[in-house]
């Protein structure tokens, strides 16, 4: 392939409209003269990269480190998620021990308090990038936890809907910071191979923590407790927990620079501290956002009516409350399982992130096809369909990992996943209100819900497919095969795809 020596001034420009054909830079390799020193402070582990270039790494000593962050960072993940949904979906139990009956909620208002969370959410995701971007990020996750445990433990002292209401508010805004600001941090430690099973397995917290949840049978009697370890977990989290390779702790000199190493291969950089007003168009309008942005409004409705309704629908099939909670736990065990085997076939073999979310979001469409027209006599079936729509975790989580991994430059990149999380927002706020309890017990209008949600979200992950893999077909032919060097180095200089003519994306 044949670089020119064009100042990438040409790229400034137009650098981040979408498939806008710009000039390729890769005579600047291993070459600081292009970047200023507050470029290269900016641009976290740079020097580091720079650094680790004439470095031989063995495979024993990545398989090593590779593994060292697995039992450091992935469970900090992990715990952390499991907190978040715990907290935020206590409601969903406390529905079986009688709370509306306790706060005198009539019609709607429960709707409006399980999907309040949702719209704190909403405000509070979209300076979650930038913070994370500009300050360290463990401190950053840290003080968002602490705020939302102490939420939680102020939740038990709400006596009226109003005051309920108010608090599961303020609770959203302070989670906001969790799954976001992991999907990011996880592009900060993994490579692009190894993104989606790590991703897979801390998102799996989700079924773990309603395993937990069922079997404590955790409502609001549970919440000071729950608070409580979220607020010490902060603590965990402030000490233990790095903001990115290049300073981690846990890692000796070497370390830092071969985990800087190994990431720099993912062509997208780690963290700028920068904002880069230049890519605020590519973060709004880049199709992949766009397509992102409608299965996941598509898939959090339904999202928003199993995270906050299952017990009550599992109930309304006929079973007690103590065989409700257990058989909710069988779906969320279904959850996990989906997510691990999702993510193993993702890490052994090529380019099946996207065809494998299409399986999973086929299953889950014809599991709630199954819930929305199979006969009430047949109680078993519905709930077996029940339990399988949780495996759309699969296909959300590829949907995150698409953005850690598909998306370059940090500005495009964590304006993108507000976006996203925009609409996993407003998708879980609106899913409550599907659910109405004039439709008991079959809840028709839910299920149809599910249908037709998961249905939008697999016409848009193939539509996604198609379209990486013809911009990867256009770049081979016009730019020729390429040159993996050189989009390390653009990556690394936060430059987005759409500047970096060297850039492939994984399907």
């Amino acid at each position: 392939m044949v670089h020119t020596n064009q100042a990438p001034v040409q790229a400034a420009d137009a650098s981040n409209k979408p498939e806008i054909e710009l000039a390729d830079d890769a005579s600047q390799i291993g070459d600081t003269k292009g970047m200023g020193a507050a470029e290269q402070e900016n641009a976290v582990g740079y020097r580091e990269y720079l650094e680790a270039m004439d470095i031989e790494v063995t495979e024993k000593e990545s398989t090593r480190l590779r593994w060292k962050l697995d039992l450091i960072i992935l469970p900090m993940f992990l715990i952390t998620q499991a907190l978040q949904f715990m907290d935020k979906t206590s409601l969903n139990y406390a529905n079986l021990f009688g709370y509306q009956e306790a706060l005198g909620l009539k019609g709607t208002q429960f709707n409006y308090l399980s999907a309040m969370v949702y719209a704190g959410y909403f405000i509070g995701q979209y300076p979650c990038g930038w913070l994370i971007g500009r300050y360290p990020a463990q401190k950053v996750l840290a003080i968002s936890i602490f705020a939302w445990g102490f939420t939680v433990i102020i939740m038990t002292q709400a006596r009226s809907y109003s005051s309920a209401l108010a608090v599961r508010f303020i609770m959203g805004i302070f989670e906001a910071a969790v799954t976001p600001g992991l999907t990011l941090m996880t592009g900060f430690w993994y490579t692009r191979r190894e993104i989606p099973l790590r991703q897979c397995i801390w998102y799996s917290s989700l079924g773990w923590g309603g395993i937990i949840g069922s079997y404590i049978a955790m409502g609001v009697s549970k919440l000071p407790q729950l608070g409580g370890a979220t607020c010490l977990w902060a603590f965990v989290i402030w000490f233990f927990m790095a903001d990115s390779p290049s300073n981690a702790h846990f890692l000796n000199h070497r370390e830092r620079l071969i985990a800087v190493k190994r990431v720099s291969g993912n062509q997208t950089g780690i963290k700028n501290k920068h904002f880069d007003k230049g890519q605020i168009w590519a973060g709004f309008t880049d199709p992949k956002t766009i397509l992102l942005f409608i299965s996941v409004f598509a898939a959090a409705i339904p999202n928003g009516v199993v995270n906050s309704f299952s017990t009550i629908i599992i109930r309304d099939m006929g079973f007690d409350t103590t065989m409700t909670t257990k058989l909710k736990s069988v779906g969320d065990g279904v959850q996990v399982v989906a997510l691990i085997i999702g993510g193993s076939i993702i890490l052994n073999v090529p380019n099946s992130r996207l065809l494998t979310a299409t399986t999973a979001n086929i299953l889950c469409t014809v599991a709630a096809a199954c819930m929305a027209y199979l006969p009430r006599s047949n109680t078993w079936g519905r709930l077996v369909a029940f339990w399988l729509v949780n495996s759309q975790s699969v296909g959300f989580t590829v949907s995150l990992t698409t953005i850690s991994s598909n998306m370059a430059g940090y500005t495009h990149r964590s304006l993108a996943s507000a976006v996203v999380f925009t609409a996993y927002c407003w998708g879980n706020f609106a899913g409550p209100f599907v659910v109405k309890p004039t439709d008991a017990p079959r809840y028709e209008g839910a299920t149809v819900g599910l249908l037709v949600g998961y249905s939008i979200k697999l016409g848009c992950h193939l539509g996604l497919l198609v379209y990486m893999f013809l911009v990867n077909k256009h770049r081979d032919r016009v730019y020729g095969p390429s040159n993996r060097e050189a989009s390390d180095e653009a990556g690394m200089r936060d430059k987005t795809e759409f500047e970096n003519k060297d850039f492939r994306y994984v399907l």
